[in-house]
């Protein structure tokens, strides 16, 4: 959330002696979204949402059928269609409310399940909604509290900062006279949750058990994921918890600062912290009004996120501009905590041997070291996801390191990944979501910024202080290879034996299919569907035109419309039957 970050020119607010009743310009466009209605009932929302999904459906099916592209179907039109359909849904989740918004946003990650046009679109999914009034922020605190805004506050904005799907920001000032910022979550958002949570599970039982749609996902585990987050987001003390970690890992550092947490006016639905405004990171012209160097800006928000991954192992899952501010000293500001990642105490470890496994171009060891690191999910058939890596390693690691752009690797890989029976965690994800918005931060910064040269030194020290603190240098990794060649070989003439053993006794079963035998088949079963469909139209057809002659005409006209329906069918299997003949 971005309501902590203010230009030069609007640092400082002034705020009111006394704490008024009601805001103090009216609310606009509070009724903009029906799930914003104080009278939005539970039925209608479940038809709403399930008009959407319905629709999506239809959508996902029109889509699937190459008849239905005018002219004829080709990979460009089927892109131009999908980036119509992204707009849609993007309009569509934000329509739907603050359930639909996250998860929305948490699926912008997902290129590994959904086509990139989705994530893309996704990706713009904006967190603004209408604010709630002032007097359900008032009675929210006194709620969770005990205690009124008045006896908390010497005063308090009525006018939110921002207001976002899960809550809003207000500026207040203690009875001491410090500074904050009160964000306070929206009304009814738990109830909100429950229901539509709810709702999506069946949604995503139903795609799990789909025949085409639910072939190698795990759609429920996705499904999971979502609602841990979701409710973790939900919890405002674990977010003031959040926060206490995050300052407390760059407490050496001076060029980092997060916003401290105040806890006595702080609960599960309130969260009060410093308010530490600065410019927002993309506001180049401010920047560079404040006297602020920009190349050295984009170099610190990639060490620092650096830092939090490779050294921490807490990182900020959502580091967009809008998140991310600069002091008038340089120093970056760090806002909202509710998403955070966690990644694996000894990933360093783990990260040596997925850098060895790349230098070699060994699909094996990449796949075995990324399954430890949790960045794989191992599944019953990992063919496609060797091949889709060795693909990569084949293709893209040629250049060197600092050459390298995480958003072209991060799009290469989804592309890859993309409709394979193999997922991604949505830690990884979050990893290279995040990755790829550094570099954009960076890019806006400095065009000539380059995100992989300043993780360079950050890999090269975990191949040093692994090297050293295992034994696993260079020199050691060449005598393990030179054994390990040493043993195939020696033991390459037992195995050869073995399996001619294996072959006499019959436990070995060859299989042999032949793409000329299986072309053959199809083709002569799609022919007795194509007979049997023209019997059928001819005796409805039939059949209509003796009830239409008899006067019993709307009999005559269902049995022709079915004629018609089945005629669609005789069509479409005819030009099936083509391809196959055309086929070489």
């Amino acid at each position: 959330m971005s309501a902590f970050t203010q230009t030069p020119t609007s640092v400082s607010y002034s705020t009111p002696a006394t704490l008024p009743e009601k805001p103090s310009r009216p609310e606009r466009g509070k009724n903009k979204y029906r799930w914003n209605r104080s009278n939005y009932s539970k039925t209608r929302r479940r038809f709403d949402i399930w008009v959407f999904v319905l629709t999506f459906l239809f959508e996902l099916w029109w889509d699937s059928k190459p008849w239905t592209y005018p002219g004829g179907y080709s990979d460009d039109k089927r892109r131009q269609r999908r980036q119509k359909q992204a707009v849609w849904i993007r309009e569509s989740l934000l329509e739907l409310g603050p359930t639909f918004i996250k998860v929305g946003q948490l699926f912008s990650t997902r290129g590994d399940l959904f086509p990139i046009e989705y994530v893309s679109e996704l990706s713009k999914l904006q967190d603004r909604v209408p604010a709630f009034s002032y007097e359900q922020v008032a009675a929210i605190i006194q709620e969770d509290t005990g205690k009124a805004v008045n006896e908390l506050f010497r005063s308090f904005d009525p006018t939110p900062l921002a207001a976002a799907s899960l809550g809003q920001v207000h500026k207040a000032q203690l009875q001491n006279g410090e500074e904050v910022v009160v964000k306070v979550q929206r009304p009814g958002l738990k109830q909100l949750f429950t229901i539509d949570l709810a709702i999506l599970k069946r949604i995503t039982q139903y795609f799990q058990n789909h025949p085409r749609w639910g072939r190698g996902r795990d759609w429920l585990g996705v499904y999971e994921e979502c609602c841990r987050i979701l409710w973790e987001e939900t919890d405002y003390v674990n977010e003031g918890r959040n926060a206490d970690t995050f300052r407390r890992n760059f407490r050496g550092i001076d060029w980092v600062k997060v916003p401290r947490v105040y806890w006595r006016y702080t609960s599960p639905r309130v969260v009060t912290l410093e308010y530490a405004p600065g410019i927002k990171i993309s506001h180049y012209e401010a920047l560079e009004a404040a006297g602020l160097d920009r190349k050295i800006l984009a170099k610190l928000g990639a060490e620092a996120y650096l830092q939090q991954l490779l050294n921490d192992g807490f990182f900020h899952a959502d580091p967009h501009p809008g998140n991310i501010a600069v002091d008038s000293d340089g120093s970056l500001i760090f806002y909202d905590f509710g998403m955070m990642g966690r990644i694996n105490a000894n990933v360093r470890e783990k990260l040596m041997d997925t850098l060895f496994g790349i230098a070699e171009k060994n699909s094996d060891r990449v796949i075995s070291s990324l399954i430890e690191l949790g960045a794989l999910t191992p599944t019953g058939d990992m063919g496609p996801v060797r091949r889709s890596i060795q693909y990569m390693l084949d293709n893209f690691m040629d250049k060197p390191f600092e050459e390298q752009s995480v958003s072209a690797i991060s799009d290469d890989l989804y592309d890859i990944a993309f409709d394979q029976p193999f997922r991604f965690p949505a830690t990884f994800t979050f990893v290279m979501r995040a990755f790829s918005t550094l570099e954009g931060v960076g890019k806006g910064l400095d065009p000539e910024f380059n995100f992989m040269e300043v993780a360079k030194p950050f890999a090269l020290d975990i191949m040093t202080n692994s090297s050293l603190s295992n034994g696993n240098s260079v020199f050691d990794e060449l005598g393990r290879q030179a054994a390990q060649m040493s043993s195939t070989a020696l033991g390459l003439p037992r195995r050869i034996e073995d399996t001619i053993e294996k072959l006499e006794r019959g436990d070995i079963r060859v299989r042999v299919r032949a793409s000329e035998s299986d072309r053959l088949l199809r083709r002569m079963a799609t022919t007795q569907l194509l007979t049997n469909y023209t019997l059928l139209v001819s005796a409805f057809t039939l059949s209509a035109t003796i009830l239409v002659v008899n006067n019993i005409v709307w009999a005559g006209v269902i049995l022709a419309v079915a004629a018609g329906g089945l005629g669609i069918n005789v069509f479409r299997l005819i030009r099936r039957i083509d391809r196959y003949d055309r086929m070489p």
